[in-house]
């Protein structure tokens, strides 16, 4: 049997969407809008955002991999005082540098892939790291480096399943394409258990964020996903979930402490 970072590449790669299609999309099917992924006002209790505080120190670090515009990380400030971002968006770093600043904490942002990054963004006593993991194929090197940069705690959270899995039904409307269904939640704890680190799990029901959301944006998210003109908003608004992209959906936390020294 094929080992467990070897099954979670080959799934994450069955997503690859097929050359003909890419070829002819209007714009670029990747990246995330930003004002989809502000951090909200008032962070929610979640069980990610628990086990982090509940290993920082008073004024202690954060290390937030994959930062985007902040939400893993500014939410643990209080008792966090020094924040560090890593992510490859310039466009995220400066929302998320805004932000750190109206809240009065140390900030610094390094801008690459991780784990390239880990040199330059240094250790901390807790390191975030939210919904980043179904973007790496090549996961043991990844989370091997969230684990050496952490002091106290590493947290880790993902959707259950894989994100893009809402959009299935339109890949089929409009490509007649039928999308893989996995990897899971589940297959990144069966990798982290390959290479000895045995996490807690926590599955929990997120929060909602439609409210907070102009439907025109996540219908142009969606139809970006799905390498369409603009002339097809109307198509895919008809289409897509309510819920598409922030519904009261299956999160799970994971969260390990590195070897003592």
């Amino acid at each position: 049997m094929a080992a467990a970072s070897s099954r979670w590449a080959e799934a994450l790669h069955a997503w690859a969407i097929p050359r003909e299609i890419l070829a002819k999309a209007p714009e670029s099917p990747w990246g995330f809008p930003p004002e989809l992924f502000a951090a909200p006002e008032v962070p929610a209790s979640t069980p990610s955002r628990k086990r982090a505080l509940g290993a920082l120190p008073p004024g202690g670090s954060v290390l937030d991999v994959g930062v985007g515009a902040g939400a893993a990380s500014l939410g643990l400030v209080p008792p966090a005082a020094r924040l560090v971002g890593v992510d490859e968006s310039a466009d995220m770093l400066v929302r998320f540098t805004a932000a750190s600043a109206r809240l009065g904490v140390a900030v610094r942002t390094v801008r690459t892939r991780w784990p390239e990054a880990a040199g330059e963004a240094g250790r901390a006593d807790v390191v975030v790291c939210h919904h980043v993991l179904y973007n790496v194929a090549d996961l043991v090197p990844f989370v091997r480096a969230l684990t050496s940069s952490a002091r106290r705690r590493v947290v880790v959270e993902l959707t259950a399943e894989h994100p893009q899995s809402a959009l299935s039904p339109l890949w089929l409307h409009f490509h007649g394409l039928e999308r893989p269904t996995g990897p899971s939640a589940d297959d990144a704890v069966e990798v982290l258990e390959e290479v000895g680190i045995q996490p807690d799990v926590e599955r929990f029901t997120g929060s909602s964020r439609l409210a907070e959301v102009d439907r025109r944006d996540l219908v142009a998210f969606a139809r970006r996903r799905l390498c369409l003109p603009s002339d097809r908003d109307p198509e895919v608004d008809s289409l897509l979930p309510v819920n598409a992209a922030f519904p009261g959906r299956e999160l799970v936390c994971l969260w390990w402490s590195p070897p003592r020294a």
